[in-house]
């Protein structure tokens, strides 16, 4: 039970209904939706769709979108990815000729075809009750009539001015007299209400074909991109079959490649083979931050080494997730010292994203995740449009020998996961932890935390976190003094996180009971609701 003695926030509990955001108004659109007839995937839709328009930085419809659902509570999950590839002339001659070593997150080269529109038109059509244009009118009316500016959207928007101001169409839409705007704020966007009533109107076609498409190759195109209206026209999302791996009597269920999913499947294989016991009793203790870093080192070097699209690719995802390579890579661990990260392989950054769950009253479960990838993605706006181009192009690599190279109508290795656990016949929790490549470690440590350490998925969700970025071990406040020392003394590199790390959402369904329980992250503006 938690302690009221202790400033934090009690997880909601309730019957019919739950949605968990990282935007208040988001998720009472979406527990609106489904008090008006709407299923989860109907109110997920309606919640992804109004964030894309409050919450600029972090998602957009110029990005891409990946679910996991399952219907009436069942153990069969379905997964679909909406994920976007680079254009067909996107060959790796094209860079090599032009000493292009990598493609820079600002790079028109990194804006890939977005994935989302046709991923929320799709899931509509097939699994919801209400249709996309009754799922766009929230956000619509937030874009044509303005909304206020919430705490953290401000302040993410604010560390991306300059970025905007590079931009003169992304500028005029998104700073005010030059500057980001103020918590408080009230921001219309005019144009891309105008786009969202087209896709509204016209479903797919309202945005892969027509003026929408025209406009944002014109304006790639313009920058030096290598973009045709016919890399819009034949993209298509896919449903895929979802990976798993056990874990203390449940399963956690991942998209597969080229999501990174299988990373945090592999994290818990590893701390499997090692022996979770050994991460202590104590969960802001050195021994399990140690303990979950160091398979997590081991996990991403895997990631990036292996982690492509498969249609141009062979990922063994058998292979990575067996036993016998868990067990091989844990015996690399020592509890008293910390493996060499250069030796490992480098951890990216970590741009932000947005994630969100519901659950409805059939125990329809959705978890679901959108993004732009970087803050404001690429910073480059479509001018006619208003739709902000994303970057995920910047995870692909320029070196053809490796899976991941950037290559025609190919998919890049993707940050974005949403997750699902399963016990028995059940899904008992679809939940996922935002913050780019710092997901798959959320996932674990929000998930351990809760079989390991008994909590609620709102005391998971606060609990302070690590992560490595640029070689060093960023810690959150709250970690204690004595744990960050520890962990110094066993050769990490300790510092002090600058940013929160990531932000979760999570929807536990007691079967028993007949009850929700959810969560929601304090590092956001959000909140869960439920009735």
């Amino acid at each position: 039970m938690r302690d009221f003695h202790q400033p934090a926030r009690s997880p909601i509990y309730a019957s019919e209904g739950a949605a968990a955001t990282s935007h208040p108004l988001a998720t009472l659109a979406a527990i609106e939706c489904l008090k008006a007839g709407g299923n989860a995937i109907d109110a997920a839709i309606t919640a992804s769709a109004l964030l894309a328009v409050i919450e600029p930085a972090m998602t957009g419809i110029g990005g891409d979108c990946f679910v996991l659902m399952s219907q009436g509570g069942s153990a069969d999950i379905i997964a679909y990815n909406g994920n976007g590839a680079a254009p067909l002339k996107a060959k790796p001659e094209y860079f090599q000729e032009r000493k292009i070593g990598s493609i820079a997150a600002d790079s028109i080269h990194a804006v890939t075809v977005p994935g989302a529109i046709d991923a929320w038109c799709r899931l509509a059509a097939d699994h919801g009750k209400l249709g996309i244009d009754r799922l766009l009118q929230p956000a619509i009316r937030a874009a044509e009539e303005g909304f206020v500016v919430a705490p953290r959207v401000a302040y993410d928007w604010a560390q991306e001015e300059e970025k905007l101001r590079r931009d003169a169409a992304a500028a005029g839409s998104y700073l005010k007299n030059g500057k980001a705007p103020a918590i408080s704020d009230k921001i219309a966007l005019p144009l891309l209400a105008k786009t969202l009533r087209e896709i509204a109107d016209k479903g797919p076609a309202g945005f892969y074909q027509g003026w929408v498409a025209e406009d944002i190759v014109a304006a790639c195109k313009a920058l030096g991109g290598l973009h045709e209206m016919e890399d819009f026209a034949r993209h298509k999302g896919d449903y895929v079959k979802p990976i798993a791996t056990e874990y203390k009597g449940v399963k956690l269920w991942e998209c597969p490649p080229p999501g990174q999913g299988l990373t945090a499947l592999l994290m818990l294989n590893i701390l499997t083979a090692f022996g979770p016991e050994k991460a202590g009793s104590d969960p802001l203790g050195a021994d399990r931050f140690h303990l979950q870093l160091e398979a997590a080192k081991l996990a991403y070097r895997e990631r990036n080494a292996h982690i492509a699209d498969p249609a141009f690719a062979k990922v063994s995802v058998s292979g990575l997730l067996s036993e016998s390579h868990a067990k091989a890579l844990a015996g690399l661990i020592r509890m008293d010292k910390a493996l060499d990260l250069d030796k490992m392989g480098s951890f990216p950054k970590h741009p932000d994203t947005t994630y969100l769950t519901v659950v409805d009253r059939d125990r329809n479960a959705v978890s679901f995740i959108n993004s732009i990838y970087y803050g404001f993605g690429s910073g480059y706006m479509a001018p006619k449009s208003g739709v902000l181009l994303q970057n995920r192009g910047a995870c692909f690599v320029v070196d053809p020998a490796h899976p991941n190279c950037i290559g025609p109508g190919k998919r890049s290795m993707h940050t974005i996961i949403p997750a699902m656990i399963t016990e028995g016949d059940h899904a008992i929790m679809p939940y996922g932890v935002m913050g780019g490549d710092y997901q798959p470690v959320g996932h674990v440590h929000a998930l351990t935390s809760m079989l390991e350490f008994g909590m609620d998925p709102q005391a998971a969700l606060d609990l302070p976190r690590a992560f490595y970025d640029e070689g060093k071990l960023w810690v959150e406040r709250g970690i204690p003094a004595a744990t960050a020392a520890a962990l110094k003394a066993r050769g990490h590199q300790v510092e002090a996180a600058p940013d929160p790390l990531g932000g979760g959402q999570a929807i536990r369904i007691d079967w028993e009971r007949g009850v929700l329980v959810a969560g929601s992250d304090p590092r956001k503006d959000g909140c869960a609701l439920g009735y």
